[in-house]
């Protein structure tokens, strides 16, 4: 097992190569293809397919279970295969004219996300085969900041080169930074898996219980609601306010600093407070946060109400990653976490078109609204939830 830092430093990378692209999908994105003359309807639905991949994580989770490949072990050659396809697919989407070439735009944007998926869940399987059980939250606030480090760091520099230089630009230079990470996990050695942890088919018997099945509606419904909402959040900037390319981007950064907050204060809040309580917290805070959004009047009410966004969205992200680490069978441990993910993910898929499209039928301010009360709609599913088990760090 590498040392405590360079885990860490590992883990943060990677996410941070995962944030790199999901900066510009959830928030750049739509802004690049308005300049197609594409409709929010249209960005939606390449939103909803590019996110596809993170639905289908889990056959990639039960690959890397079984298989030791190439000798490397079960995560590490999974990783470097995903970076550096993904690396391959930002080179190329420049090429493709997402007006004319509309399904074209779709492959590539479905390709990219495709090679994200494959190291995510390699890195999430990774993480839950090296990380004490007191290091959960701690570890997931590490990612989720890691990751929107790279949507703050990211998001500001590509809207000042989307602005001052081109959109061609963007995408050579997020090329570039999925290979960051590629260094450090080259120079790992993976540790053969613990015998008690071989990969059993049996163990996928743990999908049956009601508390997993929750666990699952509720990652649907917290991803629906943030990254819906995330996603209108620079349309409706530049809609009421008239923000350029460079400020969208700046504003994007702003949220992604509170992203890097809240997980980091998020994951070492929920080790001492327990989740219990930590998921309470985050379901008050992301309704609050997101009707906050409706009402920003200003520009400069924006910058402190986007702000306040970003540490609810950075906070709950961390709290359900911890909790679904948790629960999680070391057996099936990346199969298992990455299909808790994939179903958030189908939350994902269904935010993006249906924000964008209530977006283009009643307006952004109502919409943000309605996506903050549908939080209340977890609330039942969490007595389910922890009814069967004590939950690391409850006390």
């Amino acid at each position: 097992m590498p040392a405590k830092p360079l885990r860490y430093l590992m883990f943060g990378l990677l996410y941070f190569a995962q944030g790199s692209i999901m900066s510009y999908f959830t928030s750049l994105n739509a802004l690049y293809l308005q300049g197609f003359q594409l409709s929010m309807a249209e960005i939606g639905w390449i939103g909803a397919i590019a996110m596809t991949p993170f639905i289908l994580k889990i056959f990639f989770g039960m690959i890397s279970d079984r298989f030791n490949l190439f000798k490397m072990g079960h995560r590490k050659p999974y990783i470097i295969m995903g970076l550096i396809l993904q690396s391959i697919a930002c080179f190329l989407v420049p090429l493709v004219n997402p007006a004319s070439q509309y399904i074209m735009f779709i492959f590539f944007a479905f390709f990219m996300m495709s090679a994200m998926a494959l190291y995510d869940t390699c890195t999430d399987g990774l993480a839950l085969d090296i990380t004490p059980k007191a290091e959960e939250g701690t570890i997931q606030g590490v990612m989720v900041a890691g990751r929107a480090l790279g949507v703050v760091i990211v998001s500001g520099v590509i809207g000042v080169v989307a602005q001052n230089i081109s959109w061609n630009a963007v995408f050579w230079l997020l090329g570039i930074l999925p290979l960051l990470p590629l260094f450090i996990v080259l120079g790992i050695k993976e540790e053969p898996r613990k015998a008690e942890h071989a990969f059993e088919w049996k163990a996928f018997g743990a999908f049956k219980k009601k508390k997993i099945i929750m666990l699952g509606l509720l990652g649907a419904l917290y991803s629906l609601i943030i990254y819906g909402a995330n996603q209108n959040v620079n349309p409706f900037l530049v809609e009421n306010f008239h923000f350029n390319l460079a400020t969208a981007g700046l504003m994007s950064t702003v949220w992604g600093i509170g992203v890097v907050i809240g997980g980091i204060a998020g994951g070492k809040l929920t080790d001492k407070i327990g989740q219990r309580v930590a998921v309470r917290v985050a379901i008050y805070t992301s309704m609050i946060a997101i009707i906050g959004l409706a009402l920003i009047t200003t520009s400069t009410l924006a910058w402190i109400l986007v702000f306040i966004f970003g540490l609810a969205f950075g906070y709950y992200e961390t709290i359900y990653f911890a909790l679904s680490m948790d629960l999680s069978d070391p057996k099936i441990a990346a199969s298992m976490f990455s299909l808790l993910m994939a179903v958030a993910n189908i939350g994902t898929a269904i935010g993006l078109p249906l924000s964008g499209s209530l977006a283009v039928g009643i307006g952004y301010r109502p919409t943000f609204i309605l996506l903050a009360l549908i939080n209340l709609a977890a609330l039942p599913m969490l007595p389910v939830i922890f009814k069967e088990k004590k939950v690391v760090g409850e006390g």
